[in-house]
């Protein structure tokens, strides 16, 4: 990292940061990630052209950050979650059903609403596997830029728009708005203990690396600390303030997408982005309804399982509301999984760049 781009990192950091306390005192749900998220997307607004230009957030230092979220979802892993081994056969059933109409119904949105051409709307519209999808569309002749901005408009409404549908289902603030605290108090926690959250962060993303896990830098110090914590070996705390900073980071980093998208660009995939948002979050509504009945899962856990955005995301979310968060993350990981092996099969039977509109 030169040092314009450390210079530039911690000058980003410190306004979203600021962006997150008041974010905090204004009783916005999941203040620290929105907070530093809207920041960052104002700051690239403004300075793209200017201080912003050819800069690129460190991936390094939000990867270190996102290992400390999975090493903290991994500290909240209890028997409960052993005990829901018995609904994953009927959750992997109605997820791929979830997967397959979010999809398609995406399609007909971007197709028939966005006039986007066919490959552009096929991958354009998956509820996941956002990688795979700008990869496998660009093979096809997909309209990348489009492609691009349309998936991660699709994790930035879900990160937007859940938190704060949620506030006013429940009628009040949820997340660290509400005053949840996720993590000990930073009184309780020593040096030594941060030191073993940060090596366990750093064993668990070596070992994800190695066998190729999804979403490595979250689910591999995830299901280490977790597997170590139901066997009893480990008992972790981190602190809330490490949490916050992690949110900080990750908020700011989603916020930098926006540079190099003109406001006529953004006014339209956004409008798609909402729509389209809008219909995944009714289907999953209406399904986690349905497997509330069927399971006794709590509808909340549940929600946040069918909600199509990041895994790192939803699981930030899932952990400020105190939702099972070791849950949600295996089932984002399901649907990620899933999501690009059905993208990965239609690819070779549609071929959906070989007639474009």
């Amino acid at each position: 990292m030169t040092i314009r781009s450390l210079l530039i990192t911690a000058g980003l950091l410190f306004v979203c940061a600021t962006g997150g306390v008041l974010a905090k005192f204004a009783q916005v749900p999941m203040p620290w990630m929105l907070g530093a998220l809207v920041t960052s997307a104002l700051a690239v607004g403004f300075l793209q052209n200017g201080m912003l230009q050819n800069y690129a957030f460190p991936m390094p230092l939000r990867t270190g950050f996102i290992t400390m979220i999975g090493v903290m979802i991994g500290t909240q892993a209890s028997p409960e979650l052993l005990e829901q081994a018995s609904v994953l056969p009927l959750f992997l059933v109605v997820l791929a059903g979830f997967i397959l109409l979010a999809h398609g119904g995406n399609v007909l949105i971007f197709r028939h609403v966005g006039g986007f051409d066919r490959a552009t709307a096929f991958y354009s519209g998956t509820p996941g596997g956002l990688m795979e999808s700008i990869l496998l569309g660009e093979a096809s002749g997909a309209d990348v830029r489009v492609l691009t901005i349309q998936q991660f408009l699709r994790i930035i409404v879900v990160v937007t728009t859940v938190p704060a549908g949620l506030s006013l289902w429940l009628g009040h603030p949820v997340g660290s708005a509400a005053g949840v605290v996720a993590g000990g108090p930073p009184a309780n926690v020593e040096i030594s203990e941060l030191l073993l959250v940060a090596v366990a962060g750093g064993v668990g993303l070596g070992l994800a690396r190695l066998i190729r896990l999804p979403a490595g830098q979250l689910t591999g110090p995830l299901l280490l600390v977790g597997g170590l914590t139901l066997a009893g070996f480990i008992e972790l705390h981190v602190p809330f303030w490490l949490i916050a900073a992690a949110q900080i980071v990750v908020g700011a980093s989603l916020g930098l997408r926006f540079t190099g998208v003109t406001m006529k660009m953004l006014k339209r995939s956004a409008g798609l982005a909402v729509l389209s948002v809008g219909y995944m979050l009714a289907l999953g509504a209406a399904i986690a309804w349905g497997m509330q009945q069927l399971t006794g899962l709590p509808f909340l856990v549940l929600l946040i399982s069918f909600a199509p955005g990041g895994v790192t995301e939803m699981s930030i979310i899932a952990l400020s509301l105190a939702a099972s968060p070791a849950l949600v993350s295996l089932f984002h990981v399901l649907r990620i999984l899933m999501t690009v092996v059905e993208l990965t099969v239609l690819t070779r039977v549609l071929r959906p760049g070989n007639r474009q509109a």
